[in-house]
């Protein structure tokens, strides 16, 4: 049985995430979407709620369990059992920062192999970044993220109000 763990910040999920995510379900017997709990980006989400909004996403795959961790990806996904970690490639950008980690990542942890899977080009734009800022100004994101997402963000932004824009930083090492 081959395991692999699918780590991310996903703040908030969107059809991007979802795309690698059903598509790494089909290759492994068993997937674990790992909802970094840490990062060093500013959040709109917090844990639990980045770790609900995927879970309600990926609700009808029965093969995927999402859930939150700390500390080294490497550590986490040797305590599932886990031999592989998938990552979505979208630019080339994507590609040097994923090298990088990779590198990172096969030296700290020698057995853990990553795979990485290209986003599918109508997803390509995509970042958590820009869904955040397309919907902090009032914009359209349908064709971003789920209907639940959406209503997260919305309420999301009616929580923080008319300001919301001074309290949410669009900051984005890669989302």
């Amino acid at each position: 049985m081959t395991t692999a763990v699918y780590p991310g910040t996903f703040d908030p999920v969107h059809y991007g995430h979802m795309d690698i995510a059903t598509r790494a379900a089909k290759i492994f017997d068993h997937l674990f979407i790992a909802v970094y709990a840490r990062p060093q980006k500013h959040l709109l989400f917090n844990t639990e709620e980045r770790v609900a909004l995927m879970r309600q996403a990926m609700a009808d795959l029965p093969n995927v369990t999402v859930e939150s961790y700390d500390g080294l990806t490497v550590d986490y996904v040797r305590q599932k059992g886990a031999q592989v970690i998938v990552r979505g490639l979208r630019v080339t950008f994507d590609f040097e920062l994923e090298y990088q980690m990779a590198l990172t990542n096969k030296k700290l942890a020698p057995g853990i192999e990553t795979i990485c899977l290209f986003t599918r080009l109508e997803h390509a734009f995509l970042s958590s970044s820009i869904v955040k800022e397309v919907a902090l100004v009032g914009g359209c994101v349908d064709a971003m993220v789920a209907p639940h997402v959406q209503a997260a963000l919305k309420a999301k932004l009616a929580k923080l109000g008319k300001a919301s824009s001074e309290k949410v930083s669009i900051v984005s090492l890669r989302d």
